[in-house]
């Protein structure tokens, strides 16, 4: 069986580093926060999770981020010493580009920090105890199905549903000490006859006929490909097309929009942001619930208030609320 490889000292021909100051990333806050649900702290420090179809490892260390992948193949083999060199079948570079995909690091963090500091002094109180809140760039298909999961739903269930998800429908990807690791599943997977069923028998509820109807609408429809190009498409007709989905309102569309669709001005209101706004920033909107027309309003506001990537900002404030809560 594969073992965690635990630090980058113990076994420096399997990791590798990408420069990255904690001020333009923070593992503990941006993975934990609810953007992604396939990652979990293996060690103190370091996190493992899948990300496009491989296993990895990561872990920061002063300005470096670094990583380890584990390859497939490893688990038909018997154990074998410290650093298999099998590993080095895996490109480099391309690895490299993968994570800073990923983690969107082109785009510099601590200049848009210290703009929506100026713009505006709540944002300024909150950012100094959480630096390094990024914005995740994730598969759309992945982050469709997820977020369809998070109706009434909070972060520790979403992610042992999307756990049991992954393997009842994903490809088994390897075993990390006797845990099994596998992919998220394909679209095709979702869109058996007996998909629906199936996502019942493992607790979805009511969310099970979204999944497989969904699942089902973007195979018919536009297919993964199509929904991957909503990526070029502006922003209120990739939300029109989402919302047009089983089981996607507006807010669950928002969140695929900003994490997966590259729609940095989406910010994604539920009914606690909807609070945040009216308490904390004095918006004074509509009546005593989160209506369609108060939604696009608090949504405006924060655009207005934030400029083009409030969706990033309104994640630091998320990933901040979500902190002091627990």
């Amino acid at each position: 069986p594969m073992k965690l490889r635990d630090t980058p000292s113990a076994c420096p021909s399997l990791w590798r580093w990408l420069p990255c100051p904690p001020a333009e990333l923070r593992l503990d806050l941006v993975l934990s926060s609810g953007q992604s649900f396939r990652w979990w702290e293996s060690s103190p420090g370091a996190w493992t999770g899948v990300l496009g179809g491989r296993v990895w490892t990561l872990r920061q260390d002063g300005d470096r981020l670094w990583y380890t992948v584990y390859g497939e193949e490893d688990e038909h083999e018997e154990e074998r010493d410290e650093c298999p060199a099998k590993a080095a079948k895996l490109n480099a570079a391309e690895t490299d580009r993968i994570l800073r995909d990923y983690f969107q690091l082109d785009v510099g963090l601590s200049p848009l920090y210290h703009a929506w500091g100026a713009a505006d002094p709540l944002f300024r109180k909150v950012a100094n105890d959480f630096p390094g809140v990024r914005v995740l760039r994730q598969d759309p298909v992945e982050c469709l199905f997820s977020f369809i999961c998070t109706s009434n739903n909070h972060i520790s269930r979403i992610t042992a549903m999307i756990e049991r998800l992954c393997q009842a429908f994903g490809r088994r990807l390897c075993c990390l000490d006797s845990r099994p690791f596998h992919a998220f599943p394909s679209l095709s997977a979702l869109t058996g006859a007996d998909a629906e069923a199936r996502l019942r028998a493992l607790g979805f509820g009511y969310r099970a006929k979204f999944v497989s109807g969904s699942a089902r609408a973007i195979a018919e429809g536009l297919g993964s490909e199509g929904l991957r190009q909503l990526r070029t498409a502006p922003y209120a007709e990739a939300r029109r097309v989402l919302c047009a989905l089983p089981g996607v309102g507006a807010k669950v569309a928002d969140c695929v929009c900003l994490l997966s669709l590259d729609k940095a001005e989406a910010v994604p209101v539920d009914t606690h942001v909807w609070h945040i706004a009216r308490q904390r920033y004095g918006v004074a909107l509509g009546g005593k619930s989160l209506t369609p027309r108060a939604y696009q309003e608090i949504g405006d506001f924060f655009r207005g208030l934030w400029g083009p990537r409030a969706g990033w900002a309104q994640a630091v404030l998320f990933c901040a609320d979500l902190r002091k809560g627990q």
